[in-house]
């Protein structure tokens, strides 16, 4: 049976992914009160917008045998609670390691690049970066990763 996995999110903007069986399957659920947030266990989920997810595994599977590679083994999701468990200790270690940076502000840009130039010690940061400065810090091979708001504990104090 193929699964339709759906961006859901919850009043408080948590996002997350939910695996159903079909449509119908997700609005039974829905109207049920069957769906929570695996953040904040809230029961008000709505689906988002999202782009269609594709069956294209058999020409990776081709282009692997092509290559002499082994193809990827086919693997079998959790549950519904076990997923939701799985998602929901996810998002507490991202969040974990994002809560052991240093939020250096508007300073991000500037700070990534002493870094970078051997100026100060590295060090795991965070903050904000306009898209023109995190353009000119990938050109010069700094490498960043944006993340989330909703993965911003700042956020949520």
């Amino acid at each position: 049976m193929a699964l339709k996995v759906y961006d859901l999110q919850c009043e408080q903007g948590h996002v997350f992914e939910g695996w159903f069986g079909s449509e119908d399957n997700y609005e039974s659920q829905r109207a049920r009160g069957l769906l929570s947030c695996p953040v904040c266990d809230s029961h008000q989920v709505s689906k988002k917008l999202s782009a269609p997810r594709l069956n294209v595994s058999h020409i990776r599977r081709e282009n692997e045998a092509v290559a002499g590679r082994q193809p990827e083994a086919t693997v079998v999701a959790p549950g519904q609670a076990g997923m939701a468990q799985l998602q929901a200790e996810v998002l507490r270690q991202i969040r974990q390691m994002v809560r052991n940076t240093e939020n250096v502000g508007d300073d991000f840009a500037s700070e990534a690049r002493r870094m970078h130039e051997g100026e100060i010690e590295e060090r795991a940061i965070r903050g904000t970066a306009t898209p023109e400065e995190r353009a000119e810090l990938a050109a010069d091979g700094i490498a960043i990763m944006p993340i989330p708001e909703f993965l911003d504990d700042d956020r949520l104090q």
